[in-house]
């Protein structure tokens, strides 16, 4: 199987951000996003869905986000592009040959 993406689908500049919780001195931690890798990507859009919960509606859409492989991206991260933010499912080495990474992910909140 070749992979479907092509260098020139690779539009999107995004930035893959890792978690770093530090205490927070009372007992508690804060989270902040550090940036790991700031990469050229494909992002296609696979579904949408929308929630209503109380008073409020809430929207979830997954995509696939394709990239140059890298051995170091991981599930707890997350990809920023732009304003929007997309939570990583998961990291595939497309056919094992460390050339495409696929990245299934979610984004919250439409």
């Amino acid at each position: 199987m070749k992979a479907p993406v092509k260098a020139g689908d690779l539009r999107h500049r995004i930035v893959i951000e890792r978690a770093q919780r530090t205490s927070d001195g009372a007992g508690g931690s804060t989270t902040e996003w550090e940036t790991v890798a700031e990469v050229w990507a494909a992002i296609w859009s696979r579904s949408a869905d929308e929630n209503f919960t109380l008073d409020r509606t809430a929207g979830t859409a997954t995509h696939d986000v394709w990239i140059r492989y890298r051995a170091d991206v991981q599930p707890d991260m997350r990809i920023r592009f732009g304003v929007r933010i997309f939570d990583i499912l998961g990291a595939i080495d497309v056919e094992d040959r460390g050339a495409w990474l696929k990245c299934p992910v979610e984004e919250r909140d439409l």
